[in-house]
């Protein structure tokens, strides 16, 4: 998966974590391949760099408990906490940072990284908070279980593909098809809007993709989603994009998945790229 296209999730998680809860700060990191240690790599709302690449190790400070017992972890008083150890006090405290909780993103039982959110104040984080930083860490578990099936299921044997067969960098055409098939239909010029699917057009040609199958007739709409989905965003990142409702986005994803014969979005992406319908 491609690096660059996980920190883009990410970053895009601690936007929504900093609107939906109202903190001033927020920020967070992934934890790369190979085991090796989370480094923050985002920040919003931050007036130092002290935190800006910091090394977190599991079981140290509040995100390396976090990181260690894999479940939300907050405090009150960072300074003060007794119940965390105090290695990364001094940026912490060069942010100016009190009230902080931090939440894990868990793929298949393992932490992938940590979003932070935090006070400059020592008041206790509530209710909103917490619903905030879960659902932020929820949507980036799901874009990355996506991206993790969708770059196994591009392992296997697969007709046409271009030379070297699937990989990252095919992934990256991917992802702008679907970025693509997304900002088409918000164009209100239709010259400019017929040509830019004609883009996508070239796109599916140059992928290989088979003839359509007789019998699957996905609306525009519906490979819009698909397209959405394939590049590992959720209904709410789809909804986004699209300028739909992120109900409306489920419509459109269970209609194709009916036509596809899929019972899982994963499966209606792959159903559809076999059926010609996505590159």
């Amino acid at each position: 998966m491609s690096e660059r296209i996980e920190e883009a999730e990410l970053r895009a998680a601690l936007v929504r974590l900093r609107r939906g809860s109202g903190l001033p700060v927020v920020f967070g990191g992934l934890v790369p391949d190979g085991g090796r240690p989370l480094r923050i790599a985002e920040l919003h709302g931050a007036v130092t760099p002290a935190l800006r690449g910091l090394v977190v190790s599991p079981g140290n400070g509040l995100g390396g408990k976090c990181l260690a017992l894999a479940r939300p972890c907050a405090v009150t008083d960072y300074p003060a906490a007794r119940h965390i150890t105090h290695e990364y006090d001094l940026p912490v405290s060069a942010e100016g940072l009190r009230s902080v909780i931090a939440v894990p993103v868990v793929v298949r039982r393992r932490v992938r990284g940590v979003l932070y959110g935090a006070l400059r104040d020592a008041l206790p984080l509530g209710d909103r908070v917490f619903d905030a930083a879960m659902t932020a860490a929820r949507d980036v578990e799901q874009a990355l279980a996506v991206r993790d099936e969708l770059s196994r299921l591009a392992g296997e044997p697969e007709p046409a593909h271009p030379a070297g067969g699937p990989g990252p960098a095919w992934e990256e055409v991917r992802h702008a098809y679907g970025e693509l098939r997304a900002l088409a239909p918000r164009l209100a010029d239709e010259e400019l809007r017929a040509r830019l699917l004609a883009v996508c057009g070239r796109l599916e040609s140059a992928a290989g993709a088979p003839a359509p199958l007789p019998g699957v007739a996905l609306t525009p709409r519906e490979t819009d989603v698909l397209a959405a989905v394939a590049s590992g965003a959720t209904n709410a990142t789809a909804a986004r994009r699209l300028g739909l409702r992120p109900e409306t986005v489920k419509g459109y994803l269970r209609s194709a998945m009916r036509k596809l014969g899929a019972h899982t979005r994963l499966e209606a992406v792959v159903a559809a790229r076999r059926a010609g319908a996505l590159p």
